[in-house]
C-alpha cells in the first residue's frame, strides 16, 4: 500500500486556484454533505468550534469517500502534541493560526516532520499508516505534509517574506477577522482602511513564492483576492449558509 498523494499540495504549488468552504459546524454528516458538493477542499475548524479531535476522525472518513475533495484542518494552536495527534489521524494538510513571527513558522514546520528535519513523534499503527499497511510511510510522509499558516495582525504582516521564506512553508493565509481586529476595527470584515492591506499581503505572499489563502462569504471579494493572485480562497462557510438559507426561509411565511 502506498502512501496516499496530497493533491491540495501539489495544484498549490501549480498555482492553480482552489475553491473551499469552511466547515465549522463539527458533524460528520454536514461534512459529507459540503464534500458531495464539489469544492476542492474543506477547512475542518477547531479553533473556533467545539470540534475535537474524535469529531475531525469521523470528518475525515465521511470526506474520503470524495477524492476530489481535500480537508484541510485548521489545529487549534501551533502546538507540537496537538499537530502530532492530528497527523496520526491521517491529516495530510493543516493551517495552524495565529503565526506571528519567524520562530513560530519555524516551530510549525519542525512539529509537522519527523526527524531528523523535525519534532513530530513516530507511531507505527495510526491511520495515517493505514494502521502500519503502508511500508514506505515514514520516508515519504513529510513531502506529502501541506503546511498553511494563518497571519492574522499588524505585526505577522511586518514579518510575511520572512515567515514565506521559511523552508517547509507551503502557503499563507490572511486571517481577515482578526486582521480587522488587530488594526482597530474589531467586528468588521471589510474596512476600507484594511482592504488594501490584505490586497498588498496577498501580493507579496505571491511573490514571495507561497501559496495565498483567505476565507470571505463575500463574491465580490472572493473574485476580487482571486484575481490578485490568492489560490486557495474559502468562499463561504456551512454555519452563514445554513444560518442565512433558515432567515430567507422563514422570512417567506412571515411576511
Amino acid at each position: 500500500m502506498e502512501n496516499p498523494k496530497n493533491r491540495f499540495k501539489q495544484v498549490l504549488r501549480e498555482g492553480r486556484p482552489q475553491i473551499g468552504l469552511w466547515a465549522s459546524i463539527p458533524s460528520n454528516y454536514t461534512a459529507e454533505v459540503i464534500a458531495g458538493a464539489g469544492f476542492d477542499w474543506v477547512l475542518l475548524d477547531t479553533e473556533h468550534t467545539p470540534a475535537d479531535i474524535e469529531t475531525v476522525l469521523g470528518q475525515l472518513q465521511a470526506v474520503a469517500a470524495y477524492p476530489a475533495t481535500t480537508p484541510v484542518v485548521r489545529v487549534p494552536w501551533n502546538d507540537m502534541v496537538t499537530i502530532k495527534r492530528y497527523l496520526d489521524t491521517g491529516v495530510q494538510s493543516l493551517l495552524i493560526p495565529q503565526v506571528t513571527t519567524v520562530e513560530e513558522a519555524k516551530n510549525a514546520v519542525r512539529y509537522a516532520r519527523y526527524p531528523a528535519f523535525g519534532l513530530r513523534g513516530v507511531a507505527g499503527s495510526t491511520r495515517a499508516t493505514r494502521f502500519g499497511r503502508i511500508s514506505n510511510y515514514f520516508r515519504n510522509a513529510d513531502a506529502e505534509i501541506c503546511v498553511l499558516l494563518q497571519l492574522e495582525s499588524d505585526e505577522a504582516l511586518k514579518n510575511l517574506e520572512a515567515i514565506a521564506a521559511v523552508d517547509g512553508v507551503d502557503g499563507i493565509f490572511i486571517g481577515p477577522a482578526d486582521l480587522h481586529a488587530s488594526l482597530g476595527h474589531l467586528g468588521e470584515l471589510s474596512h476600507d482602511q484594511v482592504m488594501p492591506v490584505i490586497d498588498d499581503a496577498i501580493v507579496r505572499i505571491d511573490r514571495a513564492g507561497k501559496a495565498p489563502g483567505i476565507l470571505t462569504a463575500s463574491e465580490e471579494l472572493a473574485r476580487r483576492w482571486l484575481k490578485l493572485g490568492a489560490t486557495f480562497v474559502a468562499v463561504g462557510a456551512d454555519v452563514g449558509i445554513l444560518a442565512r438559507g433558515a432567515d430567507a426561509l422563514v422570512a417567506k411565511f412571515r411576511g
